[in-house]
């Protein structure tokens, strides 16, 4: 079990027990709990905490924990009817409704039941991330000299120039900005480039929370489609002419959802198309260090063959480490770089400094290099484990691209898109979290899909216990003459 299930089944325990003692009555020691829930002293200290930021009880060094207080009734809910008003009407007619539909960014987010096996997470699991030397990297940089003051609004200078370097020259460290990782750098990216209700162009399938953040902003979506070798060029130049859009988002290395690489031949009349419409490139490239050890050479960002400064680009090193180190980059060269400054300022004034400092000591340290190997040869291991899962126990789902890198496959369904939801729920029904396809578009897709990660799960047993459940939920939504057969 991994130890934040543990901590939340020992809190959901002890709030069902704390109506056994009075207000101010003390609750068994550390020890005690340790020895009648069989958890470690950990669990029982964050279990704890977790009960005290609720009010629940008061821990007392030396002393112990509480019970607190009584709290007063919560006075009666008042009538907030008025907001859904307020909320879709704005004295004339949206271009784009600005509501924001986050389920695609939260299914990745959200921590499934206990005893679920977690295909849909977006995270490396936690036996691949690097706590030890995240650890030691956030203890030594909290001893650096002004580590807890206020950083340059830009980034470290430092960290700056460590950035440049991964993405390759012609960049340095002044056209880069430090900010709370990817997501944080594609929404700043969108605000600065587009006004409400202008187009952008998106590669059809995309990233979900750059979607969500791409209509938080106002912004709508316009899909370009995508085969084997990535975005279609044609399509692409036929978009920026139909549509006038000054934006085009792109995973050029290891797109999610489909894993696919941008072919070399299309690479160049990419940013050309975008050029010559006077539009941007942002380059999501948040999978570089997401290779698998049998990946072979990686073509270079597209922001190193980039003149005249189409191309903005977009690095994290949160996917390659924890979900918690939020540390990205964005690079960008002219004018619009101070823009995009502008509205980082306004929006977070700056990342936290013992985050900056801590991703320096971190990139710095001889774990460094050595994490990357692990985790390069783990998610090559686990895909290729996921892989001959899927062809053996699930033939009917297709598998367009066994990708090199990143965490995930996608895999298409036999039918219609209908059925992904009632295969969705299925599969949690059976005690596998999956991810839908649906999400991934942003006008009708094609057909029904759903993501597979590989990166979430603990190894090649819980890849094999998971695509026996999923072959369950197949069964299970299989009908006579349905066509998921089996």
């Amino acid at each position: 079990m991994h130890e934040r299930s543990s901590v939340t089944e020992l809190a959901n325990s002890l709030r069902g027990e704390l109506n056994r003692y009075s207000s101010g009555e003390k609750l068994p020691s550390s020890r005690a709990l340790v020895e009648r829930f069989k958890v470690s002293p950990v669990t029982v200290s964050r279990a704890v905490a977790q009960l005290a930021a609720e009010g629940l009880v008061v821990t007392r060094p030396g002393s112990g924990a509480f019970r607190a207080e009584s709290r007063a009734a919560a006075p009666a809910p008042g009538d907030t009817s008025w907001q859904e008003v307020s909320l879709s009407g704005s004295g004339g007619p949206e271009v784009v409704p600005r509501t924001v539909d986050a389920s695609g960014v939260l299914v990745t987010l959200a921590e499934p039941p206990s005893g679920v096996i977690e295909f849909n997470g977006g995270y490396l699991h936690p036996g691949l991330q690097p706590e030890r030397a995240l650890a030691a990297a956030l203890a030594r940089a909290g001893r650096r000299p002004g580590a807890w003051g206020r950083p340059p609004t830009c980034g470290l200078p430092e960290l700056r120039d460590w950035f440049a370097r991964e993405i390759g020259s012609p960049l340095t460290g002044s056209d880069v900005l430090i900010t709370a990782g990817g997501q944080s750098a594609l929404a700043t990216a969108l605000r600065a480039l587009a006004p409400p209700g202008a187009p952008v162009l998106v590669e059809s399938p995309t990233y979900p929370g750059m979607l969500a953040a791409a209509r938080a902003t106002g912004l709508r979506p316009v899909p370009v489609p995508m085969d084997a070798d990535g975005v279609r060029p044609d399509l692409l130049e036929a978009a920026f002419r139909a549509t006038g859009a000054k934006v085009f988002v792109c995973q050029p290395l290891f797109h999610n959802p489909t894993g696919v690489i941008l072919a070399p031949e299309r690479r160049e009349r990419v940013v050309r198309a975008a050029r010559q419409a006077g539009a941007f490139v942002v380059e999501d490239d948040f999978a570089r260090r997401l290779v698998h050890d049998d990946a072979g050479p990686l073509p270079e960002p597209l922001a190193t063959d980039d003149p005249d400064g189409v191309v903005i680009h977009v690095r994290s090193l949160t996917k390659i480490t924890s979900p918690s180190l939020r540390v990205g980059a964005l690079a960008a060269r002219g004018p619009v770089l101070e823009r995009l400054r502008a509205i980082q300022v306004v929006d977070s004034f700056f990342v936290p400094r013992p985050l900056q400092e801590a991703a320096l000591e971190l990139v710095g340290s001889p774990a460094w290099e050595r994490h990357l190997r692990t985790v390069a040869a783990e998610l090559g291991s686990r895909r290729t484990a996921t892989v001959a899962a899927v062809r053996s126990r699930l033939p009917e789902l297709t598998l367009p691209h066994v990708p090199s890198g990143g965490g995930s496959i996608w895999l298409r369904l036999p039918g219609p898109g209908a059925e992904e939801p009632a295969l969705v729920a299925a599969a949690l029904r059976a005690g596998v979290a999956v991810a839908p396809g649906r999400p991934y578009h942003c006008a009708e897709p094609p057909a029904g899909h759903i993501r597979l990660s590989f990166a979430a799960v603990s190894g090649p047993a819980e890849i094999a216990e998971g695509v026996r459940r999923l072959r369950a939920a197949v069964d299970e939504v299989r009908t006579p003459g349905d066509s998921l057969p089996g």
